[in-house]
């Protein structure tokens, strides 16, 4: 089904992979006709192609690319906004969206998610942006209908930012690396390592886009095999796929913790184009008729089955067929790794094999929604395999999100629509919540079945820290149809006898012509920012000291710590425009006690910062200093005091800023890692002033310990990697930590203390 390289490939003719060996060169050239060598060959794929045309440097093997468009959401882009403001920013460059798709519900926080709204069309018309009213479509669609090009970057600030199916190399980040494009800076990287995905046959009638991206994404996140670097598609088995099949795979490439993604092209894609009035915006993609790729992950499409990510990470794979088959004995083993994500909390009963009914699966929900199910193809499939038929007035309940307006209407144009409700699910807006737990939230102990894009713990809107627990499982939107036809049973799409219809799509224009704001080139310095009470400035950070004192506030031992869980999605995302309100809501999922922890240092460094006893705030540091002072010659009122925390591999998921910024407000100053799951949060975590820490080895601290860094900033100045702490007790216990490539820039912003210094520094 899925077979990784061990080694890098050729790839020649842009179907046939050669493995990389003593005779691999030889082979090529008697393939081609070409004689090559590996670094010629690196610059054959498309990627490359892309990025280095974006590059700014003159160096390709340290990157600064500019983009051609950005696009933002309603949780982001206030955040990104003000910092921008406060940055100096006069007016956007280049085309920037404000979608509305995340709190479009405007249901939690009174007037707060309207707020936003109006600041953000009031500075889409100050600044020369786009403005997406709520409902009208999810952020990823309307990219992939209005923005993507054949050949072009776009950066946006949601994670799933991923276009290539489309021939658009896309990326998520978080805010700042936004801001830093707004203020014509450029995104800093090098040049990533590039891995083939070689797709040959074609699905087996019933398996759908979500089932294959499941399946890769089961192959390669534990073991890291694409991490940061770029997924090229290849292969003939393209040819085989629609391109709302390509794009459903496509949007799942950030659950493998890639940088981005590319497809080669066809007239399949420049029909795309064409269908939405932007046939220009097509170019032919394909790499080099002799290409080198870093990996390969072939993908034999024919051999692809129904899957099922079971909770809580969509790496934690099945296909139905054998879940259905050793339902007892996968759900235990299921209960048995979620304890992990749950803390092995003995007040939660996390349980699956409950959900065994008449030897079956039972399920409470069904979703299909967001940038991954609610495409046009998926609700048409979903439609047919339910025509005729019902869900059933038990417990069971369908929801379906068309991903924007344009496909809302045709489905009701086309009767698909009718069809999905004369089954008993209900149809709503354009709308991410159910990706981020702000919709369709399950009962206590329910399980969901969700064709979206992660199923991390809390995601479906539980609460852990409250003693509620639901979960999610990721499915195709057909096998989610055939479950439902089934009334909740789990059932696979290629159990049910359906003939697929596939209507043709019909794009109405009008729909954004008549409610999108564009104003692109048309910026109004005039214009007054509307804010509502919710929106509040960034607080005042400040510049690093030559030495510093981190307090240990929070070890987090979990194999892999995402951004939900620093800080969490759904009802937080109402203070999303306020920092110090929103950083209340700091690891409340996983360690509770740590606002609390982090408040405590932080009186001290606002003492410090103020010429105040700053023992008088901390009693234990009269201590810790005399014990740094026995050794070391320093002035502790000169030394920046902050906390720190401790995660194994923190970052994974979502690219919101948040998870770093929240803990800068209240005073955090680092993280030590074994390692980053994404660069993505190592950016943020940089980009707010703090240091990325990496420790290897067995930990010599713990929570509550003060840890001491000599001449941090002299060492982030003349480049070093490798930093001398000390662990504070009663004596000084010397380790080491590790800083990692750091490019120029980010060693100012560090220093600055964050971006917005460092840029009233350019300013």
């Amino acid at each position: 089904m899925i077979n990784l390289y061990e080694s890098g490939a050729y790839l020649v003719n842009g179907t046939e992979l050669i493995a990389d060996s003593a005779d691999a060169l030889a082979a090529v050239e008697s393939k081609t006709g070409i004689k090559t060598t590996k670094e010629e060959a690196a610059r054959g794929t498309m990627a490359y192609d892309i990025l280095s045309s974006h590059n700014t440097s003159g160096n390709t093997k340290d990157l600064k690319i500019k983009f051609d468009k950005l696009t933002s959401h309603d949780i982001t882009f206030v955040g990104i906004l003000q910092t921008a403001r406060a940055s100096g920013l006069e007016k956007f460059p280049v085309p920037y969206v404000l979608t509305n798709c995340h709190n479009s519900l405007c249901a939690v926080g009174g007037t707060i998610n309207e707020d936003d709204h109006v600041f953000g069309l009031s500075c889409a018309k100050k600044y020369g942006g786009i403005y997406v009213p709520p409902h009208q479509a999810v952020i990823h669609q309307f990219a992939r209908e209005m923005l993507a090009a054949g050949g072009a970057m776009i950066l946006g600030s949601d994670s799933h930012t991923r276009y290539g199916a489309l021939g658009t190399m896309a990326v998520g980040e978080g805010g700042p690396e936004i801001v830093k494009q707004l203020l014509e800076q450029t995104y800093d990287i090098p040049m990533p390592e590039v891995v083939a995905i070689h797709l040959t046959g074609a699905p087996q009638k019933g398996v759908g886009p979500q089932d294959v991206a499941l399946a890769i994404i089961g192959a390669v996140f534990a073991n890291g095999y694409v991490n940061n670097k770029v997924m090229e598609f290849v292969g003939d088995g393209i040819d085989n796929l629609s391109v709302d099949f390509r794009i459903g795979i496509d949007v799942m490439t950030t659950e493998t913790t890639c940088l981005s993604s590319i497809w080669r092209t066809d007239e399949a894609v420049r029909e795309f184009y064409d269908i939405h009035g932007r046939v220009d915006d097509y170019k032919e993609l394909q790499p080099a008729q002799a290409a080198y790729y870093d990996g390969v992950v072939e993908v034999d499409l024919a051999q692809i089955k129904p899957m099922i990510a079971m909770p809580f990470h969509p790496s934690n794979v099945y296909t139905i067929e054998e879940v259905n088959s050793n339902l007892e004995d996968i759900l235990r083993d299921v209960e048995k790794k979620a304890l992990i994500s749950l803390d092995n909390n003995k007040d939660i009963n996390f349980t699956l094999t409950d959900k065994i009914r008449n030897g079956k699966l039972y399920v409470e929900q069904g979703v299909i929604a967001g940038c991954a199910g609610g495409g046009y193809e998926n609700l048409c499939d979903a439609a047919d395999i339910l025509r005729g038929k019902t869900i059933g007035a038990d417990e069971f309940s369908l929801s379906v999100y068309p991903a924007s307006q344009p496909i809302f209407m045709e489905l009701v144009k086309n009767g698909r629509i009718a069809d999905l409700m004369a089954t008993g699910a209900t149809v709503r807006t354009a709308f991410c919540g159910p990706c981020f737990g702000a919709g369709d939230v399950p009962s206590n102990k329910g399980l969901s079945i969700r064709h979206s894009t992660r199923n991390f713990p809390n995601r479906e809107g539980s609460k852990v820290t409250s003693g509620q627990i639901a979960s999610v499982a990721l499915m195709d939107a057909r096998s989610i149809a055939a479950t439902a036809a089934n009334k909740g049973y789990l059932t696979a799409a290629t159990d049910i006898d359906v003939e697929f219809s596939k209507p043709k799509y019909y794009y109405d224009k009008s729909i954004y012509a008549n409610r999108v704001f564009n104003g692109v080139g048309k910026a109004d310095s005039n214009v007054e920012i509307k804010f509502g009470p919710n929106i509040v400035d960034w607080p005042k950070m400040y510049a690093l000291t030559d030495h510093v004192l981190l307090k240990v506030v929070s070890m987090i031992h979990d194999p892999v710590t995402t951004t939900d869980e620093l800080i969490p999605s759904g009802e937080t995302s109402s203070y999303r425009s306020n920092p110090l309100g929103l950083a209340e809501f700091t690891l409340s999922r996983k360690d509770p006690a740590y606002v609390g922890k982090a408040k405590e240092i932080q009186k001290a460094e606002k003492a410090r910062i103020a010429g105040e006893d700053m023992y008088a705030a901390d009693s234990d540091l009269k201590e810790v200093f005399e014990t740094i002072g026995k050794q070391f010659d320093i002035v502790p009122e000169e030394t920046e005091i902050g906390s720190v925390i401790f995660a194994v591999k923190p970052g994974d998921g979502s690219a919101r800023e948040q998870a770093a910024s929240c803990q800068r407000v209240l005073g955090g100053m680092a993280n030590i890692a074994r390692e980053y799951a994404t660069k993505r949060y190592r950016s943020n975590l940089i980009n707010w002033g703090m240091l990325p820490f990496v420790f290897d080895g067995d930990l010599p601290f713990d929570k509550d310990d003060y840890i001491f860094v000599r001449d941090i900033k002299k060492a982030i100045e003349t480049k070093e990697d490798t930093i001398k702490a000390y662990v504070v007790n009663k004596s000084m216990q010397e380790f080491e930590l590790h800083l990692g490539n750091l490019t120029d820039d980010e060693r100012e912003i560090i220093k600055k203390g964050c971006l917005i210094n460092y840029n009233k520094k350019n300013k």
